[in-house]
């Protein structure tokens, strides 16, 4: 029985290793931390209200400066002056301020609508009062030629509003307290400029646009990533790729080169292997140069896949050291603990696609935006979210019967000789050990994640700013790779076999030891020791 690297190497040399990945763990963080920027920067855009001739045809586009910029209006009160109608009116927004553009580098573009409405006794807010809007997208990449449409739409939002204040003409020119509204994503940022139209058209006849109050003025935020924080994203996947990948195909070579075919648990190894390097290849340096709109939807896709393999791979890496040597080695047996991971991540793959999908055609569609929307997102969330609290307690429970059973292995050990008892006790430690990192991998990624929620997104340590967010995304995103890259290395085929040194009487003399803890095994080749140590004797 060669075993696993795991079980062979010495502990001096497995101190170094462990040593290395540690090192290159901080590594990744300080990267985040001292070198990328903040991972998005949001910009607060104020709409013009633009006034639209209606005698003669106006301008396609209304541009709030420039040499080509629309006839302005500063308040609705000069519009009631001049007796300009509402449906005359139109909010342009350019992107981004004048003597600035835009870079392929920010990746994608969310912007977030807010609504400033004032009360007046007058004219309140209805109850579930909606907000109709006629929108149109432009983009160009010079300043001299003409634009061009990009996306049309009509949109519907519902206002949610709070007036602190009691309702009374005292309180008049106050402003409601209005929640952020979802208002457009674009998936890429291939061009310069952009340009927002909106139009609020008002008809008492069909009800549009009544009883949504005195809106005032209309307020976008435009959140895009920083180009620098992109750079070293990119720089990170590049170097990654070619690592996971090299390990892989060694990893896979060993496993082919013994005896026996591989068994279930070579195999998850080997695809995780692969839904890392999928999700590690740097395609994303083509969104520089070509309009990918899809590459965020993309995205999505390669981290769920290599989510659903990981949590696949712990259950699988547990039931393999539990289940008795007839139930091993099948995929099959695993269905009921697989099952909730494959349906959680096909829900989320679904609100994915009614969300990031059909903003491929239309950047102005959110399905948080209606009802029927918000009640299905939130079901595939909901869903989502019992099948991840079944999966942690179903996790939990196997840890814990993994350990037990380790733990009650202990009982066959004293019968061995001095040196064979401290190698399967060196064989235990080790597995628990890993479980441990394990463990703490995945409690590292949510405690990271929830103080990138809470916290201002810097640190001042010293004469440096520490961005915690930038820091967050590379170092998690690293701590996986080196894990992956760990158990490839680790599990893989030992060339060395414990024992050579020890004389054949000393072997001989163990036979009735090793049989004791291996009945379960029908033939010598084994991915681990410890995996027919551990595992349950098939006549229990």
């Amino acid at each position: 029985m060669a075993g696993a690297i795991i079980e062979n190497m010495s502990t001096k040399k497995l101190v170094i290793v462990g040593v290395i990945l540690l090192l290159f763990q901080a590594f990744f963080f300080m990267v985040g931390g001292l070198i990328a920027p903040s991972p998005t920067t949001a910009i607060d855009y104020l709409a013009t209200k633009c006034v639209e001739n209606a005698k003669t045809k106006g301008p396609s586009w209304f541009m709030p400066w420039g040499p080509d910029q629309c006839n302005k209006i500063k308040d609705f009160d000069e519009a009631t002056a001049k007796r300009i109608e509402a449906n005359n009116i139109v909010f342009a927004v350019h992107i981004p301020f004048a003597n600035q553009e835009m870079s392929p580098w920010f990746q994608f573009i969310l912007m977030i609508l807010q609504f400033e409405i004032a009360f007046q006794t007058q004219n309140p807010i209805d109850k579930d009062a909606l907000v109709t809007m006629d929108l149109r997208l432009a983009y160009r990449d010079d300043l001299l030629s003409e634009w061009t449409e990009m996306a049309r739409s009509t949109e519907h939002r519902k206002l949610k509003c709070n007036f602190t204040k009691s309702m009374t003409p005292e309180n008049n020119g106050r402003y409601y307290d209005c929640d952020l509204l979802p208002f457009m994503e674009v998936g890429s940022v291939s061009h310069k400029y952009y340009l927002v139209n909106i139009r609020l058209p008002v008809s008492e006849r069909k009800k549009v646009n009544i009883g949504i109050g005195e809106i005032k003025d209309i307020r976008l935020v435009g959140i895009h990533q920083n180009g620098g924080f992109t750079k070293v994203w990119f720089a990170m996947k590049t170097f990654l790729t070619p690592s996971i990948l090299i390990i892989m195909i060694w990893y896979w070579k060993r496993i082919t080169q013994m005896t026996r075919p591989p068994v279930l648990l070579e195999k998850i190894i080997f695809a995780l292997g692969i839904s890392m390097t999928f999700i590690n290849i740097p395609v994303e340096w083509f969104s520089v140069g070509f309009d990918w709109t899809w590459m965020l939807l993309f995205g999505d896709i390669r981290q769920g896949i290599f989510y659903a393999m990981l949590l696949s791979f712990w259950i699988v890496f547990c039931g393999e050291h539990l289940m008795d040597q007839t139930e091993r080695n099948r995929i099959s047996v695993y269905w009921k603990q697989v099952g909730p991971i494959v349906f959680g991540s096909f829900c989320l793959f679904i609100f994915d696609m009614c969300e990031r999908g059909v903003q491929l055609k239309n950047p102005f569609f959110s399905i948080w935006a209606s009802d029927v929307g918000t009640e299905l997102a939130m079901a595939f969330i909901v869903v989502a979210g019992i099948c991840a609290c079944l999966y942690f307690l179903l996790l939990c429970f196997m840890v814990y019967q993994v350990f037990r059973n380790v733990s009650g292995k202990r009982s066959s050990l004293p019968a061995m000789t001095k040196a064979r008892r401290l190698h399967y006790e060196g064989l235990i430690f080790r597995f628990k050990f890993l479980m441990l990192v394990t463990l703490a991998c995945a409690a590292m990624t949510v405690i990271f994640f929830i103080i990138s929620q809470v916290n201002e997104g810097h640190w001042q340590w010293g004469g440096h700013t520490v961005q915690v967010n930038s820091a967050f995304f590379t170092g998690i995103y690293g701590m996986w790779n080196l894990y992956v890259f760990a158990l490839m290395f680790l599990y893989a085929p030992s060339h060395k076999r414990y024992g050579d040194e020890q004389s054949s009487d000393d072997q001989g003399g163990n036979t009735s030891e090793d049989t004791q803890l291996t009945t379960t095994i029908t033939h010598v080749d084994r991915p681990t020791e410890l995996y027919k140590m551990i595992g349950k004797q098939a006549q229990e």
